[in-house]
């Protein structure tokens, strides 16, 4: 087993190194320009989330999807992933994570987009589209779809099911003393009760569940800003400065190169907001909208409403405390967001735990759908209960044991869901481009997408 872990630990370094750093930077820089910076139209994306297309064919409702990716999405990243990138690449590196949002924006927008575009009705009356499809039915590459889908369902064990029942098990434990195994028996039944219930049980949950969690969240960051009010200014400074000049850092930093600001920014926002890895125009597919820009273009709040704000809450929590409080060491990852909270008298370490494990129970709950959607695409419905029942079993298995390699291998199965979907991203980037033309820059939004039937029932 450790020459297995090793091997993983290695093949993840590698997987998540500089190339796919640049490889998904790159794309969502070209991405931007190509549909002609789709940024621009983020109020309209928030308002169409709040809307419903009623009449339009779909599962679930555009903030439905929305919010089941953000179950997914939100995560445990948000709060460790941001504090680790402090703790590697300096405050500067807070600035990095933020301008990966601003820019992967467009990238879940080209998701979301081709996810509509090329989705299909199944035998049993649901929609089903992501990469997969877009691969097979947009580029005739079946086999790359398969290989997507493989490392999809493989993905939702690791990062989506596994781990975080782990880090729900632990927490429970040392927050409460609550033995793992029965915060297993719990996580099951709680889990169960909702994926059994397909898209709409899991959507209709994560509608209520995400906004009171990050709420919850961004009033606890709030209130620490609030107290550091003296500081907040000045580590927004230094945020921006030393991400482009590490001999700028001080306040109790030591200054990291820019290159490793970049690089641990970088990788910790891709890490975060998921843009670029496939997982989210999985449940994009199911929305009910009458053009694919239209969804593409509430999926794209999502990175917003992830990176842009959240994370980027998080690193000025963190920074500012830092500043703050002398005593606390950012050497420790780990532990720095967990530190931050503390400040708060009472409520502060509540906060934190309440944020931890929602945030890991919502993220079950969204790649339990999209590891469904991935085996359904490689087996067809033969697989769907079977997958359900192996998916619940796996949480009470993750409760219970050490997870050191599945870390390692969740990690793997993740940059390799990217490698696909970003090949069918930009080899249909010009698809992508022309519905832009057609239904955003050309004023037709609120057409109907008169090609709809033909492509679901081709």
């Amino acid at each position: 087993m450790e020459t297995i872990n090793d091997f993983f630990t290695l093949f993840s370094s590698l997987l998540w190194g500089w190339p796919m750093v640049v490889l998904l930077l790159g794309t969502h820089l070209f991405l931007t320009f190509r549909l002609g910076i789709p940024q621009r139209k983020l109020l309209t994306g928030i308002r169409l989330s709040m809307q419903r297309d009623s009449g339009a064919t779909g599962d679930v409702s555009q903030f439905g999807a929305l919010a089941t990716a953000l179950a997914a999405t939100i995560g445990t990243g948000n709060i460790v992933g941001v504090a680790t990138a402090v703790a590697l690449g300096g405050p500067g590196a807070v600035l990095w994570c933020w301008l990966t949002g601003i820019f992967g924006m467009s990238t879940k927008y080209a998701e979301g987009l081709l996810a509509v575009k090329y989705r299909v009705k199944g035998a049993d009356g649901r929609i089903y589209g992501g990469p997969m499809y877009a691969l097979e039915r947009g580029l005739g590459m079946k086999w790359l779809a398969v290989l997507f889908a493989v490392f999809t369902a493989l993905a939702s064990f690791g990062i989506g099911c596994t781990v975080q029942a782990n880090s729900i098990a632990l927490l429970a434990n040392e927050t409460f003393g609550i033995p793992t195994w029965v915060v297993g028996i719990f996580v099951c039944l709680l889990t169960a009760v909702v994926i059994l219930g397909g898209v709409k049980s899991i959507a209709r949950v994560c509608t209520v569940l995400v906004p009171f969690m990050a709420l919850f969240y961004v009033m606890g960051c709030v209130v620490i800003l609030v107290m550091n009010a003296p500081f907040v200014w000045p580590a927004l400074k230094l945020i921006v400065t030393s991400a482009f000049n590490p001999s700028a850092a001080g306040g109790g930093f030591v200054g990291a190169t820019v290159m490793m600001a970049a690089r641990y920014g970088i990788a910790r926002g891709l890490f975060s907001n998921e843009s670029g890895m496939g997982s989210a125009p999985i449940v994009a597919a199911a929305a009910q909208t009458r053009n694919p820009v239209r969804q593409a273009l509430v999926s794209a709040t999502g990175t917003f409403w992830d990176t842009v704000v959240i994370c980027a809450l998080t690193g000025l929590v963190l920074v500012s405390s830092i500043m703050a409080y002398p005593d606390i060491s950012y050497s420790d990852g780990a532990a720095l967001t967990k530190v931050a909270f503390s400040k708060i008298p009472v409520v502060g370490a509540p906060l934190l735990t309440f944020g931890i494990l929602t945030f890991a129970f919502s993220t079950i709950l969204g790649w339990s759908y999209y590891g469904e959607c991935a085996v359904n695409y490689i087996e067809r419905q033969r697989a769907n209960r079977f997958y359900r029942v192996l998916f619940i079993v796996a949480l009470f298995f993750g409760c219970i044991i050490s997870l050191d390699i599945i870390w390692n291998i969740a990690d793997c199965m993740n940059a390799l869901m990217a490698i696909p979907n970003l090949v069918a991203l930009l080899l249909l980037s010009g698809v992508a481009a022309r519905e832009t033309r057609k239904y955003l820059w050309n004023g037709n939004l609120d057409d109907e997408m008169a090609e709809e039937a033909g492509e679901q029932n081709g």
